[in-house]
């Protein structure tokens, strides 16, 4: 089996799509894309490591844009091999991986493939394990051990966007608060001190909490301070004395972790809790002023293409922003629908992406 970089980018989806790659089992899908660019391409050093599989050229030209995507797939729900079909009368590709994002890739792998001219030198990148922990992230790797790799002027994710460009993404920060308390028999709870009644006043704050928004490059960015869980209680006829709630705080990329943690303490000062940060992401800032976005935007913006918008959300374009390099999410198929087991991508986003995508690149 061989993958046809020529071939449309719909039948190019189908086929990548048909190869399963759930995280951590990418060996079969990175051997057949670097056998196809290998083979199907001309001017590219193609680098294999580990299952990542690099490729770029070296022109001489001005700027140099990084085309990177993940190859592996959240695990398959009976919907491998792809399957074409109609929703509400459009065509679309059924089946793991069409939304996110084995289309972006097939996009990324066929303008490689078939732009004899381009404008800009190209870095490709194809990674693992995007989809489970991020130790395991073959783009992290990269980044740790291949860094001048993602040196660049602007990236562009391939991660699902419906034809828009979404800019940068939204940090993300959790931390766990707990309160103590003295356990009793519920049958004498004034003995006691109940330490789920304590998270009262760590509810209500969040509950009262106006989310902040923000506008940058014209892309506007909503936070968000959320309870994600709820831990607390020995038995049914005991007073806890533990308590605790996980709260999430998606931070526009104004801020920094640093910032964004400050910001969630001052939220609950003065209360009588714990406070632990157990992860945190910085976000990407859109850098849409940057020559080499604006080109890009008004690339799209003149074929049609859906607009630009905030990335809510974390994605891997963090990385980029913090060298310091423009990056965005641009890529076929419906965000929303992304590990579903109805995924599906419909033909015309792949056909129009990769349209607007060979503009870019090509123009002169």
């Amino acid at each position: 089996m061989t993958f046809d970089l020529h071939a449309d980018p719909i039948q190019l989806t189908a086929a990548l799509v048909d190869v399963p790659s759930v995280s951590l089992d990418e060996v079969k899908i990175a051997d057949l894309v670097e056998q196809a660019l290998r083979e199907q391409t001309t001017g590219f050093e193609v680098l294999r490591h580990g299952n990542v599989v690099l490729a770029r050229t070296h022109r001489g030209l001005p700027t140099r844009v990084i085309l990177a995507g993940h190859l592996d797939t959240v695990p398959i729900a009976d919907n491998v091999p792809s399957r074409p079909d109609t929703v509400d009368g459009e065509p679309v590709l059924f089946g793991c991986g069409t939304v996110d994002m084995k289309s972006g890739d097939a996009v990324f792998l066929h303008l490689a493939a078939t732009i004899a001219e381009p404008a800009h030198d190209l870095t490709l990148i194809f990674y693992d394990a995007e989809e489970i922990a991020a130790e395991f992230n073959g783009l992290g790797r990269i980044e740790r051990e291949l860094p001048e790799w993602l040196d660049g002027d602007l990236a562009i994710l391939g991660e699902p966007s419906g034809g828009w460009i979404e800019a940068g993404c939204q940090g993300t920060l959790r931390v766990r608060l707990s309160t103590a308390g003295v356990r009793a028999h519920s049958a004498r709870a004034w003995l006691g001190v109940n330490a789920i009644h304590g998270l009262a006043p760590v509810l209500a704050r969040l509950s009262a909490y106006e989310a902040r928004e923000v506008d940058i490059d014209g892309c506007v960015y909503r936070e968000g301070l959320s309870a994600v869980r709820v831990s607390g209680g020995v038995a049914g006829n005991v007073v806890p004395d533990a308590a605790e709630v996980d709260v999430n705080f998606r931070f526009a990329p104004d801020r920094t972790v640093e910032q964004a943690i400050a910001h969630v303490r001052e939220v609950f000062d003065g209360l009588d809790v714990d406070f632990v940060v157990t992860d945190s992401s910085p976000g990407a800032l859109p850098g849409l002023t940057a020559p080499a976005a604006r080109t890009l935007i008004d690339s799209v913006n003149a074929h049609g293409g859906g607009g630009v918008r905030a990335k809510y959300g974390w994605t891997d374009v963090s990385r980029f922003a913090a060298r310091g390099i423009p990056a965005v999410n641009f890529g076929p198929g419906d965000p929303n629908l992304a590990h579903k087991r109805d995924e599906h991508v419909p033909l015309s986003q792949i056909t129009a992406v990769a349209a607007m995508l060979r503009t870019y690149l090509s123009a002169r």
